[in-house]
């Protein structure tokens, strides 16, 4: 028997709350549900990123929001929305001891999970994101003037995920974008670019992400978090975050040097193996 990977599992669906759910699995162990960033759908995520958490003993799980992708229902980027979708899928799939992820905007919505719907978790993971309330250093403006464009092209993505003043840096792009072109059957739909542009608007804002309750949930939760950034994330500076030493008491900080939004697709392997490292050695 074929052992599905990133890029040959199947979609699968579940229903619930009136609409279906769009997910792929592979691995097997303990759930990893991970929660996409803006624009992104299942196919966004590096497939070895993917398998690498799936060597580890995960079982892994991507999936679309409600009215995006692969899924129906009403489409809603506002990080509680999000977060009920996580919800949902983790109740329909029956899963347990659930680490719950996210990338980005998907990070936002894995807090909310956190501060709303914690009973099934057991750890969080969260990847390139903004913690709640005031940034102590905002994004920066090329993130708006990039992200809101119509189609990317491969600059582009190098801008908003890696580090381009980095040669090492570029490379690995090159290396993520062709294994995330491996994927040709099966895809997911791609997110409405207009929408998406609306929502994020066009120039930064602070906060990004609003503090009660959330803030106070992290400040109060016994949930081991780990959040992994680039040096330089020109959407969610990881300094937000060193700023909140000593208030959150279960979060651990793993910095990439001179990486960017996306450093679980820069350092697949590593990553992987921190989270594992992670998971394993905190309860």
């Amino acid at each position: 028997m074929t052992t599905a990977t990133a890029i040959t599992t199947p979609n699968q669906f579940v229903e619930s709350n009136g609409r279906r759910i769009a997910y792929r699995s592979i691995g097997t162990g303990k759930p990893i549900v991970l929660c996409t960033r803006f624009r992104g759908n299942m196919d966004v995520w590096d497939p070895a990123f993917l398998d690498a958490l799936a060597a580890r003993g995960f079982q892994v799980i991507t999936f679309d929001y409600s009215g995006l992708g692969l899924s129906t229902g009403e489409k809603d980027y506002s990080p509680v929305a999000l977060a009920k979708d996580a919800r949902d899928l983790i109740e329909a799939l029956d899963l347990k001891s659930v680490v719950i992820s996210g990338w980005s905007l998907g990070g936002l919505a894995a807090q909310v999970v956190v501060a709303m719907f914690p009973e099934r978790l057991s750890h969080v993971v969260l990847i390139g994101t903004s913690p709640p309330g005031p940034n102590v250093k905002p994004a920066e403006q090329l993130f708006y003037d990039t992200a809101g464009k119509p189609v990317n092209s491969f600059e582009d993505e190098i801008i908003l995920f890696f580090e381009p003043r980095s040669q090492a840096s570029r490379e690995a792009a090159r290396r993520s974008a062709d294994r995330i072109a491996q994927r040709t059957e099966n895809r997911s739909v791609p997110v409405p670019a207009d929408w998406a542009a609306s929502v994020l608007g066009d120039k930064p804002k602070s906060p990004l992400f609003p503090a009660d309750p959330i803030l106070q949930a992290l400040k109060a939760t016994t949930l081991p978090i780990l959040h992994v950034a680039g040096d330089h994330d020109i959407i969610f500076p990881v300094e937000n975050w060193y700023a909140l030493n000593q208030e959150l008491p279960t979060v651990q900080l793993l910095t990439y040097p001179r990486a960017g939004h996306g450093p679980h697709h820069e350092h697949p392997e590593a990553t992987a193996e921190h989270i594992a490292t992670f998971v394993r050695s905190t309860s």
